[in-house]
């Protein structure tokens, strides 16, 4: 099998996700029959809320292609992040290395488009909207984000995440928001910050959902077993 070097740390939480997630994608019968993997987890990486939002953080950047080379030189074969807000930077990432870079924004906007989404619920930081990361991905799709005219309670939710607060007690309000991207017009919710990912139980149960972490998910496996 091939190595995957994953770009972690944003946040800490959510890199563990991801990997609990490849744990469970693979039939393993012994240690040996999962997937390997090189994890940065780096959660020193500038603030992606910082840079874009408030306009006054340092660049991001430099630090994650510095982690790409780390993560050739140690030896892996493919690089993924598990970040959407970061995907901003991921040029700098793709310069870094000759490696393949699976960009979790390219992979969600073809599973949307294969289960049928055309109005996608924005279940994301401000900062993935500012940066407007997924346009090209939505648009060489025909999809259409649907976004929250304040999202302000989103960004709230994460950073009540991040700092550890319970997610049961944050539960509610993240039904709230989705249920405002529905009356919105969204015919699809996304899972667009893999803060959120941790919570994607607490999504209103009748409408369809897709979580962008499942969809790195299913690269990384497919990558590392091809």
């Amino acid at each position: 099998m091939k190595t995957v070097g994953i770009l972690g740390g944003m946040g800490p939480e959510a890199t563990i996700l991801l990997m609990q997630k490849l744990l469970a994608a693979v039939p393993a019968r012994d240690d040996a029959d999962h997937l390997p993997l090189i994890v940065h987890q780096n959660p020193q990486v500038p603030s992606r809320i910082a840079a874009i939002i408030d306009g006054t953080g340092t660049d991001p950047g430099p630090v994650l292609a510095q982690m790409a080379r780390d993560l050739q030189n140690a030896g892996a074969a493919a690089l993924a992040m598990p970040c959407n807000t970061a995907h901003h930077y991921a040029p700098a990432v793709v310069a870094a290395t000759p490696l393949p870079f699976l960009n979790m924004l390219d992979l969600t906007a073809a599973t949307l488009a294969a289960k049928g989404g055309r109005r996608i619920g924005m279940l994301a930081s401000p900062a993935t909207r500012l940066a407007r990361v997924f346009d090209a991905p939505f648009a060489a799709h025909r999809l259409t984000p649907v976004t929250l005219p304040d999202d302000s309670e989103l960004l709230a939710i994460i950073r009540a995440i991040k700092a550890g607060e319970a997610t049961a007690a944050l539960g509610p309000r993240l039904h709230a928001e989705a249920q405002l991207l529905v009356a919105e017009g969204a015919d699809h919710l996304l899972v667009a910050c893999t803060e959120l990912s941790l919570m994607t139980d607490d999504l209103p149960a009748n409408t369809p959902w897709t979580d962008s972490l499942d969809c790195l998910c299913a690269a990384i496996a497919d990558f590392a077993q091809s």
